[in-house]
This record gives C-alpha cells, structure tokens and sequence, in this order.
C-alpha cells in the first residue's frame, strides 16, 4: 500500500474534498501535515479584514496532523510565518512513499523539498502564472532563483494552461508536469430541489430587485487587486432600466464603493452591497446573480476559484484577461466573456451585450448558464484530480 504524506499550511474549503477522495483510495494511505498550528483556532484573513471560521467540516474523513508552528509572527502571509523545525522528523517517522507539498514560498515547506528531494518522490502542487511577471533585471533573476527551487521536486501538478506555462518557463519538462486542474465541490454547489434558488429569489427581493432584473454579482474580498472599483464604474456608465449590481464581500475599498454609490443619485438604488458570507451560504449567494463578475487587475489572481464556483452554480462568467482560469474556463459567448484588466470601456462593452442578450430573452443567458455546469462537470472535479494523482503513484 502507497503512503503519501501532503504538507500544506491549513484547512480549506478547496483541497478538503480531494483529501477525502484520495483518503477513501483502498491503495493509498494518506496523511495530511498541516504547518500553520495556530490555524486550529481560526485564521485572520486580512483581504477580508476580518478572522474566518469557515462553517462547513474540513478535517473530517482523511488522517491528518498540525505540527507545531514556532515562528514569532506566525501566518501564511510571509515566508518566515511557518516554521517546524518538527516538521522532517514526523515525516521521516511516518515513512511516506511519495510527498506532495503545496507551496515553496514557506520556510518550512522549501526545507522540506529540499530534504527528501532524491530520498522520494517530491510532487509539488501551485498555481504562479507568468500573467504579471514584466522584463527587465528583476525578472531574469526571480527566475534564476525559481529554477533553483523547482529542482527540489521530481513532480508537478499543473492546474490550468497559464500554470503550465509558468513550470516550463522556470525549468521543469514536459514530463514532469501532471494535469491536475484546480476544481471546487461542483455537487455543493448543485441545487437539484431548487432550494438555493429560492433562497435567492427570497435575497433580492429583501434587497429590493425586481424579478425580471438582470443582476451583475460580485463575490469576494473588496480590495485593489480583485479591481471591483471598476466594475461600478462600468455599470454607473450604463443605462440600465433593469439592471442591477450586487458586491458581496468585505474589504479595504467598501466604503470607497460605498461612497461613490452615494454620489450617483441615478442609479444608488441599483446597486447593493452584502456583508461576507461563510461557505455554506454560497450556493445561494451566487445566484443572486444572473451573472458573476470577476474584474482582477492583479497582481497574483493565479486562478480565481470563485469563477468555478460561479460556473457550478449555472452562471455564466465576466472575467479579466488577468485572472488566471480564463483560458481553461472561459469560451467567449459560451460559458462568458474575457475582457482587457484595467479597461472600463471593454468592460462596459461586454455588460452591454449581457443586457441585450438578457433584453432580448433571458433564456440565452440560462443556457449559457448550463453550459457552464456541462464545462466545470467535465475535468474540474476532485474525481479527476485523484484520478490523475493515483495514476501517476502507481506508474
């Protein structure tokens, strides 16, 4: 029987599913080493500005342990914030047959991949793009440093077409890369009796959204990099009888939003904002909207998993060429549209067409709503992802 030890920093919500899925494999044993201790106690999101317990199980069906965690600041937001000096003695104890470490950029997690590269198998599993590297010295030498540290592993799991690109750009070969696409929980997110729906309806009517409205939905931390600030300054440029705009989602630019709401008396009534909502909410937030809305300027929106989310949910997509899954995701009219980052007028353009097509009958957007569920069902699932990691230990 394979054991394969995976070294990541906490629970959440998106590698949970997969944990279990490889858990209940009858060839494998699984355990999961967590290096952020302290995250046992809930986490201080600082995108949110706020701490985050979510409310959904995630350390439950897998094996799994926290190893203390000594560093004087501890966090994922620095790379000295782990720090397990018990870390490659539990490892070593455990006598696992593979490792799958998610993340270089941590202390403990780069000692680790140097440790037991050439003792085992070391897979490594990330999301970098190339989407915001620029030319000049500071390129070339983050990329004479990279190349270092992806000598450390024999693996990787690629999750998308720009984080292919990224691998081979910083040395790593074709057949070192293993597809294993990033996915959410697609069945949490179904609603085969309807109930999110309702919830839904239930939502914008207290919000005060007409039935037969089309509502742009943005989900997610208010801050410079997710850009929202240009999506309301997009939608302030439409006409829209019957439209209306929702931002769910606290952050460092919510009052910023809020104000610039207020100082437009035309349309303040057609835009809406939502506190945070925890994950077993979501399936119900998401359809709120008719369709999702990601504007990302970056930098380091390596993917943007509430796309996946969004799209699980039947909603068809908005998204910048900087968020990461839009080559994977994104079939332009099909599943949504791709517009330039930072360009308000491209942006505009694109909701236009969402009114005309919504104007014109809002079964077009429902169908494209479909197709997204059609896409993400398709590889961006956990089965897919075991799958391909199960196959790969075996080989």
């Amino acid at each position: 029987m394979l054991k394969l030890a995976i070294v990541t920093t906490h629970p959440i919500q998106y590698y949970t599913p997969l944990f279990q899925q490889l858990a209940g494999e009858p060839e494998l044993t699984l355990r999961v080493f967590y290096t952020w201790s302290q995250a046992q106690q809930g986490v201080f999101d600082r995108g949110f500005g706020r701490a985050v317990q979510w409310d959904i199980p995630l350390l439950a069906g897998y094996d799994f342990t926290f190893v203390p965690n000594v560093a004087r600041q501890p966090g994922c937001h620095h790379f000295m914030g782990i720090q397990n000096p018990g870390l490659i003695p539990a490892l070593r104890a455990w006598k696992p047959d593979a490792l799958m470490v998610m993340g270089w950029n941590f202390y403990s997690h780069l000692q680790v991949m140097r440790y037991f590269k050439g003792r085992i198998p070391v897979y490594f599993r990330g999301d970098s793009t190339l989407l915001d590297e620029q030319p000049g010295l500071r390129k070339r030498l983050r990329r004479m440093g990279l190349r270092w540290i992806y000598r450390h592993i024999d693996f990787a799991l690629y999750v998308g077409q720009h984080n292919r690109d990224y691998f081979l750009a910083h040395g790593l070969k074709e057949h070192q890369l293993i597809y294993a696409p990033h996915a959410v929980d697609n069945q949490r997110f179904a609603d085969p009796d309807g109930q999110y729906a309702e919830q839904a309806r239930a939502w914008r009517a207290q919000l005060g959204i007409p039935g037969d409205a089309c509502v742009f939905l943005f989900a997610g931390k208010l801050m410079a990099k997710k850009d929202p600030l240009i999506l309301l300054q997009a939608f302030l440029q439409l006409e829209p009888a019957h439209a209306h705009l929702v931002f769910v989602g606290n952050g460092e630019l919510e009052q910023t939003l809020k104000q610039r709401v207020g100082a437009s008396s035309r349309l303040s009534s057609h835009v809406h904002f939502l506190p945070f909502q925890n994950q077993s909410l979501m399936p119900a937030v998401y359809r709120i909207g008719d369709v999702f809305v990601l504007p990302s300027r970056g930098p380091g929106e390596t993917w943007g998993l509430a796309v996946n989310e969004a799209m699980a949910c039947s909603r068809p997509v908005v998204v910048s060429d900087k968020v990461g899954c839009w080559p994977d995701l994104v079939k332009a009219g099909i599943t949504g549209w791709v517009f330039k980052a930072g360009n308000s007028e491209e942006l505009k353009t694109v909701m236009q067409e969402v009114l005309e097509k919504w104007n014109s009958g809002s079964y077009q957007i429902k169908e494209m709503g479909k197709r997204c569920v059609e896409e993400i069902s398709n590889k961006h699932n956990y089965y897919y992802i075991k799958n391909a990691i199960i196959h790969h230990l075996k080989a």
